[in-house]
Order: structure tokens, then sequence, then C-alpha cells
């Protein structure tokens, strides 16, 4: 049976009226499981006005009080976390274990976001002049707005969400149409936990929705996670209709590892950070760097073997190693890209490219492939993947190595795993990413730092969560006050000084 899906406006479940539905798919299968409606401009902007009109209130609660909600929120998501984990895997394809992490590392966000009343605080300067004081408040910015992608159904939302609630905004979260069940869940647990109707609002859409959420004055500022063309977009489009963005695109995550590292370390953390959900992670390392020919060697052939050993199965089997891509134009770009790999030159030594699951042909399972010898000058390198394909780019030393992410369009993350304290040091001071991990292959910062990428990974000059997301979703008031004490100064035509 097909599910009817809704939209989530004004703490209940909305029809959609535009007369526009997308499939969701079960991924293990390939069947439609669902069907979920897409937004037009009407529908969005009953969204953003329930959102304008429940805000005032929602700001005018003291930060402690905001932040109850987020705790009672967490209770909430802790008693049905198992429920959620399952049907974020059904509709993602990602296994149960990977899906709660994706909610994990949504509720670390949630648990820092709960700091809010530490985090708003201002600044004060007493008697900054004769008799003048200063003082900064942090306040909200009014209606803000999420587009979130579909590889993290929980995470995102929360990332986005949890930090923009608590400094007092109303929040429009428009997640992705391929599974969105978790993300509507995840609305009605936060009005459980006693956020007002409207505070939180979830439309389903596809570009109409999102042009009214940049178009619409209302909304302030918009937070984006997708590719990066799409990402340069938005930001360029926000920025013209007056809002802040924060918008972060694709990746090409790079692990050097050294002749001294620990090989069979690094064969571990590149399975795991390559292959893991099937490869669709902003943070999926998908370029090893070998340096040295022996390196190479010793570790390709390690990982030849490891590779070929990889168990693929549906997303709710819990010996799978990974399960099925989201969808069928993923499979297909992801075979693509395999084909110009070997077009281009590539060493295909591991192929994924026929690799089908018994009794589930119809269902979206690419199998594991590595590539060997690629080049900096071949697609495989320069353009993101997001499947499970590694490619090994040999360096003849650590200056080549270095140069190599360094010098990539992308910026997002990057590892090094080696023994040399001195090498680290260095690398983590010179190299040219956003986030740097050593002996870490996803060097994901806990949520009380910021996460983001550089160069055409992310777009705007602050970070998802950390203290980041507290100024991305506040603006700051500064206020020079003096209480006169009966002394007439008489007009001044100088501008004013505090020597």
């Amino acid at each position: 049976m097909v599910r009817e899906l809704t939209h989530f406006i004004g703490g209940k479940h909305t029809t959609g009226t535009s007369g526009r539905f997308s499939d969701v798919y079960d991924p293990n299968t390939g069947s439609v499981q669902a069907r979920v409606p897409l937004a037009g401009r009407d529908e969005t902007r009953a969204a953003i006005a329930d959102a304008a009109a429940a805000q005032p209130e929602w700001a005018d609660w003291n930060p402690q009080r905001r932040a109850r909600v987020l705790l009672r929120f967490l209770q909430l998501v802790e008693g049905e976390r198992d429920a959620l984990a399952r049907t974020l895997s059904a509709e993602h394809g990602k296994t149960i274990a990977d899906a709660h992490g994706d909610i994990q590392r949504g509720l670390e966000v949630v648990e820092f976001a709960a700091g809010v009343p530490h985090l708003l605080k201002g600044e004060f300067t007493d008697n900054a002049g004769t008799g003048i004081d200063v003082h900064s408040l942090r306040g909200p910015l009014g209606v803000v707005a999420g587009i979130t992608p579909f590889n993290f159904p929980a995470m995102i939302p929360l990332w986005k969400a949890a930090p923009a609630l608590a400094c007092g905004n109303a929040f429009i979260l428009k997640p992705s149409e391929r599974d969105p069940s978790v993300p509507l869940r995840l609305a009605e647990l936060f009005l459980e936990a006693g956020l007002p109707p409207g505070v939180l609002n979830v439309v389903n859409g596809a570009e109409e929705a999102v042009d009214t959420l940049i178009e619409d004055p209302r909304v302030q500022a918009l937070g984006f996670v997708g590719s990066t063309p799409v990402a340069a977009h938005l930001y360029a489009a926000a920025a013209a209709h007056g809002k802040r963005a924060q918008c972060f695109g694709g990746a090409k995550n790079h692990m050097i590892v050294m002749p001294d590292a620990d090989l069979d370390q690094a064969v571990d953390a590149l399975l795991g950070a390559g292959y893991g959900s099937a490869g669709e992670r902003c943070m999926a390392i998908s370029v090893a760097v070998p340096v040295g020919e022996e390196t190479a060697d010793a570790l390709v052939a390690a990982l030849t073997e490891r590779v070929r050993a990889l168990r693929i199965g549906r997303s709710d089997d819990p010996d799978a190693d990974f399960g099925p891509l989201v969808s069928r134009d993923a499979l297909e770009r992801v075979r693509g890209h395999v084909d110009t790999g070997v077009a281009e030159g590539a060493e295909l030594v591991v192929d994924g490219r026929d690799f089908s699951l018994a009794g589930h042909e119809n269902g979206f399972f690419a199998g594991a492939s590595l590539f060997d010898r690629v080049t900096p000058s071949m697609t495989l390198y320069r353009e993101e993947i997001f499947g499970p394909v590694l490619s090994v780019v040999r360096a003849r030393d650590y200056e080549e190595a270095l140069h190599l992410p360094s010098e990539h369009p992308y910026g997002n993350g990057v590892a090094l795993f080696t023994r040399d304290g001195d090498t680290a040091r260095d690398f983590t001071r010179r190299v040219n990413t956003g986030m740097v991990g050593v002996n870490v292959p996803i060097p994901v910062p806990v949520a009380y730092h910021t996460f983001g990428g550089w160069k055409r990974s992310g777009f705007g000059d602050l970070n998802q969560h950390g203290p980041d997301s507290i100024r991305f979703y506040t603006r700051t008031k500064t206020v020079t006050s003096r209480w006169p004490s009966g002394v007439k100064e008489g007009a001044s035509f100088t501008i004013p000084t505090m020597g």
C-alpha cells in the first residue's frame, strides 16, 4: 500500500493542494512506498504566514524556557529512536546502524543548542566614556528557512532547526522529497515537546517552494546543503533578495597515506569512510593519496582484497556493510562515472557495476568499485560521484600529496594518516580545506565546534552548528547609554569620541 504524506503547517498535517506529487521509493526493491505532495507558492506562503504569526510570541519566551522545549524533544526522540532509524533506513537505503548515527549526530546539535541561555549573552562595557555605558543584545532574525538533502534526513534538519529555534526564530524546513517521513515525524515531536504551533513548519516541495522561500521578504535567512551548482545559485539568489545565507555544496575529500602510516588502520579507515552509506556522504573519502610507489602498491593490494569482500545487502540487514543508493537516477549516475573512469584510462581494480542482490534485482544497489592510477585531469578526480567508488591517486612525495586537496576546487574535508607529529602539524597548518583529520578519516567536528568547507564546498562566512550557528541565526543590537546628572554641555557638532 502506498502511503500518502503531507505537509506540517501550523502544528498540524495538511494535504497538498498543488496537484503535484513525488514518489518516495523503497531503495531495496525499487517499488513506490509513498507519495509526497510538492508545495506550490500558495502553500509555501501559508507556511511563511503561520511562522511569521507565531514567531513574536516564541521570541518573547526567555531563552531558558525555549531550551526546555529542546530538552523535552531529546527525551521524546530517545523513546522512539529505533522506529525513527528504521523509517530513515527504509526511505534512504543506509543501514539501520548508520541511520542511528544520522539521528545521533543531529541530537548532539540539539544538546548544544539547549545551552542557548549562555550563548545568547551579550557584552557590556562600564564607563566606556565619562558616564557612558555600552552593551549589546543578541536577538532572533524572525522567520528563517532550511533546505536539506536526502543523505542525512535527520541530522541536517536538526543541525539547521535546533539553533534557529533556540535563538527565538520560527523555522520552515524544506526537506528532500526523496525521504521526507523522518523530518515530518521530528516536527510532530517538537510540537509534543511544547513548541508552539507554527514555529516549526515542514513544507515538501521542489523548485517552486524553494523560489518562494527565497523571494518572500518575510524569510530573513536561508540555510542549504546539497550540490555545489545549487548552493552557488541559492547563495547568489538569497543575497539578491537581501537575505543572509549559508549554502554548503559538494566535496572531494582526500585521505593522504604517508609511508610511515599504520597500513591496516589506513585500510580500515578507507573502507568505512569511502564505502559507508554507499558513499552518499558529503564527508566521504573518495580519493586515497598514498605517498610513494611502495606505499601505493601495498595500499592497493590490501584494499583490493577487502573491497571485494564487502557485504552489500538490504538496508535492514544487520550484516550489511552498506545498502542501496537512494534512487535509480543515483545508481545510473554512479555507473556512468565508472564507465567514464575506464574510458579516460584509470585502472579499474574492482568493478562494481554489475552487482545485483539476489531477489532484489530492481533495487538500487551499486557494487563497490576501486580505481588505481587516477590522475587529477580525470573526471573521476574532478567531480563528486556520491557513490561507492574510491579513487587512488599516487603522489611522488609529501608536497605533491599536500597540493592535491589544497588545489582541488572543493575544500570540504581531508585526512592525513601518519605516525609523525611534525608532518601532521605542518599538514594541518598548510592544507587548504575547512576540516582536517589526523588519523581520523571523517573529521566531522563535535557539535560545539563548527562544521563547514572552503572554496566550492561552502558559500557564506558562517558555518553550521557550534558558535557560528548562533551568530548566523541572530543579529546584534548595540546600545550606548548615558544618564545625565543635570549638567548641560550644549550642542556638539563633532563626531562623538570616548577619549
